[in-house]
């Protein structure tokens, strides 16, 4: 029975299959799933961003959903970027779940617009306090939020730089 399996697949699967053997490495031969070609970026230490960037997703998201309901006049540039934090940190999270190439190389874009802005933010606040009325995510570098928010996409930066060479 085996036999006949392997005598119906075409010359390109059979050459994909044998290459896939030869590298030891997860390729995407023809016929296999989609999932078997993914990298697992949420696997070992990437587990831990992934909880991390999941638990600040829920925490900005719910804090500037609430600040942009009932406190939006006193700082409404503060609770934008605390939005936007937030929806930063929730495509970081998917693309870490969802694993491949494509994700891995959007969450390090992601990852790099992520530190630019807890750079920016953070210097901006130091600058100028006085355009922040009340405090962001990324407000005097994630002070409010044990520094994390400086850390997190750093460690994410590099832990998606690995994961390309593993």
């Amino acid at each position: 029975m085996a036999e006949s399996r392997e005598a119906s697949m075409t010359e390109d699967q059979a050459a994909g299959k044998a290459a896939g053997k030869a590298t030891g490495k997860a390729g995407k031969a023809a016929g296999e799933p989609e999932s078997a070609a993914r990298t697992g970026l949420g696997q070992g230490p990437g587990r831990l961003l992934v909880m991390l960037y999941g638990v600040f997703t829920v925490a900005a998201a719910s804090r500037s959903v609430y600040q942009l309901i009932a406190q939006y006049q006193e700082a409404p540039l503060a609770y934008i970027l605390s939005a936007v934090s937030a929806a930063v940190y929730a495509f970081i999270t998917v693309s870490l779940v969802r694993g491949g190439e494509g994700a891995r190389r959007a969450a390090m874009v992601c990852c790099a617009l992520e530190l630019l802005g807890v750079l920016t933010v953070g210097t901006w606040t130091l600058a100028d306090p006085s355009a922040f009325p009340d405090q962001t995510v990324w407000s005097d570098y994630g002070m409010g939020y044990l520094f994390i928010p400086i850390f997190l996409p750093v460690t994410g930066l590099l832990w998606l730089r690995k994961a390309r060479r593993g």
